[in-house]
């Protein structure tokens, strides 16, 4: 007997699979049984989704944050820290070019006013890096929950298929056993066996 191929309905594989109506499920749990119902891939690049959540002032955080916290800034900024301090310690009088004599306080101010303004600027990064990582565990939980549901139900049919082979096989059985049957019953001999002689 063949079982008509109907879609599945979300509310009813709410019930089945995760034992809630359809009014218990969470917004992600609703959103991975419309993606079975639909047929629809779950699987889609995190960065993309966290790329569509934030602003211009989120990415030029991250921006800040990657140019900061790389080893060219660092090597480029000691340059510059070495010659301000080059330039301001007297040595080269003759271009009268020192405008912040040593204890360098014009240095001290600039080196406090970047470290004031990078420092929340590496913190946004970092809150919005952890968002991406809430974002790809939400993510990581409704493809796994979608892999398990079709699992279930790849055991769901599975389990229907062997039925339906074994109600046919046993079937098959009780004709061939009825076939058999009327045979001894009539006296057929072909039905006794092979003939002895």
């Amino acid at each position: 007997m063949k079982h008509p191929q109907t879609r599945p309905n979300a509310g009813d594989m709410a019930r089945k699979f995760l034992g809630k109506t359809a009014d218990m499920l969470d917004q992600q749990e609703r959103r991975v049984l419309e993606g079975i119902v639909e047929r629809q891939p779950m699987s889609r690049d995190v960065a993309d989704i966290a790329d569509e959540q934030t602003g211009f002032w989120g990415r030029l955080a991250d921006r800040v944050a990657a140019v900061g916290g790389s080893w060219g800034f660092i090597f480029g900024f000691m340059l510059v820290l070495f010659g301000w301090m080059l330039l301001n310690s007297g040595l080269f009088d003759h271009w009268r070019a020192t405008f912040d004599p040593y204890p360098f306080i014009f240095l001290n101010l600039v080196l406090s006013t970047l470290a004031a303004i990078q420092a929340p600027i590496i913190m946004m990064s970092q809150n919005r890096q952890s968002a991406k990582d809430r974002i790809a565990a939400a993510h990581d939980y409704e493809v796994n929950l979608k892999a398990e549901l079709e699992i279930m139900r790849l055991h769901e049919k599975i389990d229907a298929l062997r039925i339906e082979h074994l109600e046919a096989l046993t079937r098959q059985q009780a004709q061939i056993l009825d076939l058999l049957q009327r045979r001894l019953d009539s006296g057929d001999p072909a039905s006794t066996g092979p003939a002895t002689g």
